[in-house]
């Protein structure tokens, strides 16, 4: 048996959205008499963690503990409009409209605690614990929940803000066609380190390292997760996953997820990770967010550690043991 090793890397420069059609997300926050809000989606969840990064966005606006902040992503129908859950545009795109809602909505609230303070509105901070005060008088003070109280019981007002955000459309330059298809990208890079059974075509990844520049890191905890998820998905698209078509035919795929090869705890990969903040100008607080992008850079890093093992490029995902031994032996002219 002839086990071979290899060393790849591969770089990503992804965009943060798309650019036709403005690409907008629209949200809806208000508050309740006791000094919580409701922030109203269409941005859905599908596991990566929106929902909680959208609740501290609205929360750091607001002035509230991200505990105050309820985030509802009930019905795509009757929320309001987002484009969709999909091109990593979810922590920039719905960020930056939250940031806009609560906007409104703090400025209802500075409006009422300066009437009950008896100074201006633009006199008024808070505290990012659910109290407004006097700029330098933190003793001089109105708690939120108080002053949405007084706001919908007293003054007849509604604690509520609208925020949308809208990517300014890029035309094509008709000689070059140059244009900006994105407001910002995030990168990254990945080096990979292989065996090769020349036998048997099995490749083993031996390590991963990786590094992502995101932005600004909004919760870096969750930035973690994900990455360390995306590092798996990667490997298991470049060596397990496939879905049509299946060779020889369809008969020979798999029928159901007990059929369908993937990766299990056993061939989780030692993988290391640094994240790179660079704030986007036009992120929320600097976000753009990890995206689809985490899962990427591991597929080339694993071809290109593969080629530089045993010589032979291979070009079809996932790179299985059969198709690895069939381009050897093309290679050797068997």
């Amino acid at each position: 048996m002839a086990v071979k090793r290899g060393r790849g890397v591969a770089a990503v420069n992804y965009p943060t959205g798309m650019n036709l059609g403005g690409d907008p997300t629209q949200a809806l926050v208000h508050a309740t008499p006791t000094g919580h809000f409701v922030l109203s989606m269409s941005s859905v969840d599908v596991g990566q963690g929106m929902k909680s990064i959208l609740a501290q966005i609205a929360a750091e606006t607001l002035g509230v503990p991200t505990d105050h902040v309820w985030v509802d992503t009930a019905d795509t129908d009757t929320g309001p409009h987002c484009t969709g859950t999909f091109a990593s545009r979810g922590t920039h795109r719905a960020g930056n409209a939250v940031i806009a809602a609560a906007r409104e909505a703090r400025q209802v609230l500075l409006e009422v605690a300066a009437d009950k303070l008896e100074v201006s509105a633009d006199d008024l901070v808070t505290d990012g614990q659910g109290m407004i005060h006097i700029k330098g008088a933190p003793a001089k003070a109105i708690s939120i929940a108080e002053a949405a109280g007084a706001a919908q019981f007293e003054y007849g007002r509604t604690v509520a803000g609208r925020g949308i955000f809208l990517v300014d459309r890029s035309f094509p330059d008709p000689v070059t066609g140059k244009m900006k298809p994105a407001t910002c990208y995030t990168h990254a890079c990945t080096i990979a380190e292989v065996e090769v059974d020349t036998d048997t075509g099995e490749v083993t990844v031996l390590d991963l390292k990786n590094v992502f520049e995101i932005g600004r890191a909004l919760n870096p905890a969750m930035v973690k997760q994900q990455l360390v998820g995306g590092n798996h998905m990667g490997v298991a698209h470049a060596l397990y996953e496939t879905t049509e078509p299946y060779y020889p035919d369809r008969a020979h795929g798999g029928r159901d997820f007990n059929e369908y090869v993937l990766p299990g705890p056993g061939d989780v990969v030692p993988a290391e990770f640094v994240v790179l903040e660079r704030p986007a100008s036009d992120g929320p607080f600097g976000g753009k967010g990890p995206g689809e992008m985490c899962a990427n850079p591991q597929i080339p890093a694993i071809a290109n550690a593969i080629f530089d093992a045993i010589g032979v490029r291979i070009d079809e995902m996932p790179m299985t043991p059969e198709r690895v031994l069939r381009a050897i032996l093309a290679a050797e002219g068997a």
